[in-house]
């Protein structure tokens, strides 16, 4: 058995030999085969690259033959410019050559003239020096003559001659300036007159003429009644608040409020309008009403002041100034609305600058100011021109302005011509016919007397003429003044009113001492 296992495996051995021998040179075969076909496609590969290479190459040279040719041109092109800028400026040179040439032959030219002029002007000067010399011993020998003649020297007879002439231009000059004075002055009487009678015609402002007395109508007599209410507490109760007399008589569906301030009568009106439309009328309610009132017609006067300013064209006025124009509307002067009057003085001032060339707003503004020391709040000893003056000053008003305000009335000297203007549009203004009346201002003027009579006694809190001056009721602090003091403070102010003032019949001094106890139920 193992003998025979030997011959195997030395036969599957020898087997196996010769396989791999077969298989080896079978490999061989097939490399060579490989290996011939890899150096033909590399020789392919190299046949196409040198034929890459050749046309690449071709191309580049062309590409560089292109660009030559370019940067030639180019080159050619940048050597023509310069040579043409070189031809330029040798061509500038040329005629600037020429151009100096012609300068220097012309400069030659003016030489060779002056030369010539030089020496005819020596010979001309040469002659009229000997001509002069002659001239001057014909005059001397002339002089002599003429002083051997007159019995004169030269010098006084000059003397003489000048003092004739002066004489002479003296008397002619005087004729002259009086002659030209004359004249100015009828012209300029003449040209005022127009300016004036101009300025009138062109401005026509309806007069208001202030009253004493409001008329309150009512829808029915029932309510004079309730105005009135019990035993006449409502009644006292408006008249105590607003200073304002309401009179019930006869006369049908209405009542009469009568007061000189008018400030006072239109819050009283309007008051018994609220109360009267509420229909609640009781003391309580008839403060209130009157409080609110007051407020509103504070900002009633603020507007009226704005508008004014609007409508007049005046800019930058002071918020304090608009609300004194404002209250101007409740103010008269010898019984011509003292707003209308203002207005009506500030348009005229506006047209007699224009028409004089000055300045027309500036004219306006102080003309608008004029009287605005007439509307104080607290009574002032000084005129009221020169307070107005004041107030102007304080705020911020130009100097012109200021001066116009104070010099009005002739209280201060006049600085700018915007002054007369201001004076004679007043004058303008006030001497028209029905504008004013001295009875009224007079009137009540007396009345305000009456008040601050009152005001001058300690503890008085309040104080109202009324009934056209024949009463005086006047309000006191219950704390400082009791009932005795009272009767006392009454006696005391009607001897002050018979001692101090002039008026006609009697004055009736009711002293009112009030009491109040308010408490608040939370």
């Amino acid at each position: 058995m193992d003998g025979m296992i030997l011959p195997i495996i030395l036969g599957v051995l020898a087997g196996i030999a010769i396989g791999f021998m077969i298989f080896k040179s079978m490999e061989k075969s097939k490399g060579k085969k490989m290996l011939d076909g890899t150096r033909k496609e590399a020789a392919t590969i190299l046949k196409e690259a040198k034929i890459d290479a050749d046309s690449v190459k071709k191309d580049k040279i062309l590409q560089a033959k292109e660009k030559f040719i370019e940067l030639k041109s180019e080159h050619e092109k940048v050597i023509l410019s310069r040579e043409k800028k070189i031809s330029d400026v040798e061509k500038r040179i040329r005629d600037r050559e020429s151009k100096v040439a012609s300068e220097v032959d012309k400069n030659k030219r003016l030489n060779q003239s002056l030369e010539s002029k030089e020496k005819d002007y020596n010979f001309k000067l040469d002659f009229l020096e000997k001509k002069e010399g002659d001239l001057d011993k014909m005059h001397k020998r002339h002089v002599d003559m003429l002083e051997q003649i007159s019995g004169l020297s030269a010098d006084e007879a000059k003397k003489e001659l000048v003092t004739s002439l002066k004489d002479e231009a003296k008397s002619e000059a005087m004729a002259f300036v009086q002659t030209s004075v004359e004249e100015a002055k009828l012209t300029a009487e003449q040209e005022a007159r127009k300016i004036i009678l101009g300025t009138i015609q062109r401005v026509g402002v309806e007069q208001a003429v202030e009253n004493c007395v409001s008329v309150f109508n009512l829808e029915s007599d029932d309510v004079k009644g309730r105005i009135i209410g019990r035993e006449g507490r409502n009644i006292r109760a408006i008249e105590s608040a607003t200073g304002v007399e309401i009179i019930v008589d006869d006369t049908p569906d209405a009542i009469i409020l009568s007061c000189f301030d008018p400030i006072r009568r239109e819050i009283a009106r309007l008051s018994l309008h609220k109360l009267v439309t509420d229909g609640r009328i009781h003391p309580a309610r008839i403060e209130e009403v009157v409080k609110k009132t007051e407020k509103q017609i504070t900002q009633e006067i603020i507007e009226v002041g704005k508008r004014t300013v609007i409508d007049l064209g005046i800019h930058g006025l002071h918020p304090e100034l608009i609300k004194t124009v404002g209250r101007m509307k409740y103010r008269s002067s010898y019984g011509q609305n003292l707003l209308q009057h203002s207005r009506e003085v500030s348009n005229l001032c506006g047209i007699m600058a224009s028409e004089m060339g000055l300045n027309a707003k500036l004219a306006k503004r102080a003309g608008l100011l004029h009287d605005i020391g007439k509307v104080p709040e607290t009574e002032s000893e000084l005129p009221h021109a020169l307070l107005g003056m004041q107030w102007a000053e304080k705020y911020g008003e130009k100097a012109e302005v200021c001066n116009a305000i104070g010099a009005h009335h002739d209280e201060i000297e006049m600085k700018s011509l915007l002054s007369p203007i201001v004076q004679v549009c007043d004058a303008i203004s006030g001497a028209r016919p029905g504008a004013r009346r001295q009875v009224l201002d007079s009137y009540i003027q007396r009345l305000k007397d009456l008040e601050e009579i009152a005001f001058g006694f300690t503890g008085v809190q309040k104080a109202y003429a009324i009934q056209a001056g024949r009463e005086l009721r006047v309000m006191v602090e219950s704390g400082k003044v009791n009932d005795t003091k009272a009767a006392e403070l009454s006696f005391n102010i009607s001897q002050k009113i018979q001692n101090d003032m002039t008026y006609p019949g009697q004055v009736k001094v009711t002293v009112i001492r009030e009491t109040r106890a308010v408490n608040v139920a939370k």
